[in-house]
């Protein structure tokens, strides 16, 4: 008897390290998964699932044109801009389910800790100093939350047991899973009443300084912006203005600039807390990012559509 041709994998998939490849062991029967940076010539003209690194979409793009993509599966949830990035004849699907619950985590950490003025302690412990002072709560405060997609709902969550007075507010009224959520042209007139206002909206040209000047205006006194979408939602500019006047603080892990160059006032502005983007980057990424990655590939397997599709070219 001759011998038996080992089957040929269904599918073949790419991720971009060995440790992503080491993850997802045992791979489902049927697929290859073969380690790709996307910075080296591909290992394959044609791939059904490419996975790119995690946060270089726009560094690694262009050498999609060097291969034949069924399904280009990002590790980020955002996805502005992947119109001009992403070559003809693909499909692009987001990470939806992998950062939302890390990204809300750190928009009630980024509110608690401006609210209880944990930079001023920080300083101080520093310092060796034993420093008391008054601060301001997060429970019976007016919280507008600006967006309610993955990551709303998930900083509406875990808010629920903050004892808040929560406002949301999207691109369009609706009632949805029990909330009443306010259309984006009541805006304004919601945020003259906002004693926290957190940000969680993509990015994007229809979501651009949607929080500008004239909506930090509206703002009273004393009032803290948390921003967890992304940079460009804020005018920098604006902020930076009623920042230097004391008038508002500010919470962000997003910035436009970003990354936030050195010499940047808002570094060193009194009411600013800034941390570098790290909303999603914690340990439930690696298994989340795994879990889908594994998701996508059994669908493909069985013929079903990928999940997250958000892009065609």
């Amino acid at each position: 008897m001759g011998e038996v041709s080992p089957q040929r994998p269904s599918i073949v998939v790419s991720v971009p390290t060995k440790e992503l490849l080491s993850a997802l062991q045992p791979v489902p029967a049927g697929a290859e998964v073969l380690v790709w940076d996307m910075t080296t010539p591909p290992p394959r003209e044609r791939f059904d699932i490419v996975v790119p690194p995690y946060m270089s979409l726009s560094r690694v793009m262009e050498q999609l044109t060097q291969v034949d993509a069924r399904l280009v599966q990002s590790q980020s949830i955002g996805y502005e801009g992947i119109a001009e990035q992403l070559p003809p004849g693909n499909v692009f699907a987001n990470a939806a389910s992998v950062h939302e619950a890390s990204t809300a985590e750190l928009a009630v950490a980024l509110t608690l800790a401006s609210q209880r003025h944990l930079p001023t302690f920080v300083r101080a412990q520093d310092e060796g100093r034993w420093a008391s002072e008054f601060a301001d709560s997060l429970a019976d405060r007016r919280v507008l939350l600006l967006g309610y997609g993955g990551v709303g709902k998930a900083v509406a969550a875990r808010l629920a047991g903050f004892e808040v007075e929560l406002t949301v507010v999207a691109s369009r009224a609706r009632f949805e899973d029990g909330v009443s959520v306010h259309g984006a042209e009541r805006l304004h007139e919601l945020l003259q009443t906002a004693e926290i206002v957190i940000v969680t909206l993509p990015g994007g040209p229809e979501t651009r300084h949607i929080i500008d000047a004239a909506a930090l205006a509206a703002l009273p006194d004393g009032a803290l912006v948390v921003n967890v979408g992304r940079g460009p939602l804020i005018d920098t500019d604006a902020l930076v203005a009623e920042l230097q006047r004391g008038r508002l603080r500010a919470a962000l892990d997003v910035t436009d600039p970003e990354p936030l160059p050195s010499g940047h006032p808002l570094w060193r502005l009194p009411g600013a807390l800034i941390v570098p983007h790290v909303g999603g980057n914690t340990s439930a990424m690696k298994p989340r990012t795994v879990r889908l990655i594994r998701t996508q590939i059994e669908r493909m397997l069985a013929g079903e559509p990928p999940l997250n599709v958000v892009y065609k070219s």
